[in-house]
């Protein structure tokens, strides 16, 4: 009984790591945010649906009819995407996984977009499709390839990606993600045709559109706000425990902790950035979810240590402001603590432009200044939220979302915003979509901006 018991442990010390991993933030609301609220009357129950008792379910709550009906792609961007997520079967609830069928008519495109809450993974069954991501800043790498049928290409969660159809005839593909409601936000749409719209100071600082200099073409961007179309860690004990039956037995008295794990931990743990690439080769990999671990003995105090956040920051750059990052690549002592905090600082009139954090929520308090901020709710909504705050507010930006903040004052403003996660990510809009290494196809941003393609082009040289 003895070695039961100690298989017992190993198997539940396993199994606990493996929770801890995968679980390095609060589970994830499965929508743009869960405002909290005390009367529960008024309440929206959220994080997935509540559960039908097992012993009623029958086939067609896991089911579906209808995939193979191309979609109508007559539009301006010549795409439709057919979901089947948690409201079209409601036994993916809980599952961490949803299906998308997407129809291209010839030169259509899926223009670019993010999924705040889930990767994904695609399959080209028709036609001939250019696909591509962007990377986080500073890179803002494009990473393209040409899909033909049979092909599969993979989106990393929160990072802006599209797929063209090369081809004059139909393009068909079949995409997988990663949550139940992984989210869309279509960048053309978020940012220039929100609900109420952003403030055009903010739109052209953002995209560097003087309006003396540049007016035509600030013109013709600002029709879009008119344009654009608002169109498992217990499996794993079972798998090295299960062997042995009085082993299993004793693994299931802690089911339940396991199963409230698996609840917060909807989907893999997080890479801690952009992606990761998996390899065989130990010699040639890097390490990643983190850094490795210093013996706590070890451990000194400026391991939690950083000093210099009180000293202001140069803001004379194009955008006018600076963030400056504490992260983990400061503080090592942040190594699994799942956050970090930046100083922003922001010229007379500067603004921090419109971006996404694919792997942390901002909070974020007004010490000096008054700043305009504002966030965009995921398709099809695209409703804008804002707010003027001033010294001593705090604002919350949900994670994934686009969001911006913009100094109203003709003094400077400084804020300080926590985020959760040791390595959020940054994705500046205006400079991965038209600043990207190597640039994405003007085609693909002439269709997904309805813009002339001068102006594209232009957008591309000022990036």
């Amino acid at each position: 009984m003895k070695g039961i018991h100690s298989i017992f442990l190993a198997c539940f010390l396993v199994s606990a790591f493996a929770c801890f991993l995968a679980s390095a933030f609060d589970p994830s609301p499965l929508q743009d945010f869960c405002v909290a609220i005390n009367d529960p009357t008024d309440a929206v129950f959220v994080n997935g649906k509540f559960c039908k008792d097992p012993k009623l379910a029958v086939a067609d709550d896991f089911f579906f009819s209808g995939l193979n009906k191309p979609g109508n792609t007559y539009n301006q961007v010549g795409s439709n995407v057919t979901t089947v997520n948690v409201d079209q079967i409601p036994g993916l609830n809980t599952l961490g996984i949803s299906l998308v069928r997407i129809d291209y008519a010839p030169y259509g495109e899926n223009p670019p977009h993010t999924h705040p809450r889930g990767t994904e993974i695609l399959v080209v069954v028709q036609g001939t499709l250019y696909v591509g991501f962007v990377t986080s800043n500073p890179e803002n790498r494009l990473i393209t390839k040409i899909l033909y049928p049979g092909d599969v290409s993979v989106f990393p969660i929160g990072l802006i990606h599209f797929q063209y159809n090369v081809g004059n005839t139909p393009a068909v593909a079949f995409a997988g993600l990663s949550s139940q409601n992984a989210g869309v936000i279509t960048i053309a749409n978020a940012v220039f045709g929100s609900n109420p719209p952003i403030n055009p100071d903010v739109l052209t600082k953002a995209f560097q559109l003087d309006k003396n200099m540049d007016q035509r073409y600030l013109m013709l961007l600002l029709q879009l706000h008119g344009k654009l179309m608002l169109d498992v860690s217990f499996h794993s004990a079972y798998t090295l425990c299960g062997r042995n039956p009085d082993t299993l037995m004793l693994v299931l008295q802690f089911h339940v902790s396991a199963f409230a794990c698996f609840l917060a931990s909807a989907f893999d743990p997080s890479p801690l950035q952009d992606f990761c690439v998996a390899i065989d080769d130990p010699k040639n990999a890097v390490f990643v979810n983190g850094k490795f671990c210093k013996d706590p003995k070890l451990a000194v105090a400026d391991d939690f240590f950083f000093s210099g956040l009180n000293k202001p920051r140069n803001t004379y750059n194009r955008v006018g402001s600076n963030v400056t990052t504490v992260n983990v690549d400061q503080i090592p002592g942040l190594n699994t603590l799942g956050i970090s905090l930046v100083r922003i600082d922001y010229a007379p009139y500067g603004e921090n432009p419109p971006h996404t954090h694919p792997r942390g929520t901002e909070i974020l308090v007004v010490v000096q200044g008054t700043l305009y901020v504002g966030f965009v709710t995921s398709n099809p909504e695209n409703r804008l939220i804002t707010k003027i705050l001033y010294p001593g507010d705090v604002f919350v930006f949900p994670i994934g979302l686009i969001h911006f903040q913009y100094n109203l004052g003709n003094t400077a403003a400084v804020a300080f915003a926590g985020l959760s996660s040791q390595n959020a990510g940054v994705i500046t809009i205006a400079n991965a979509v038209f600043g990207s290494n190597p640039p994405i196809n003007p085609d693909v941003l002439t269709k997904a901006f309805q813009l002339d393609k001068n102006v594209v082009t232009h957008l591309q040289s000022i990036f």
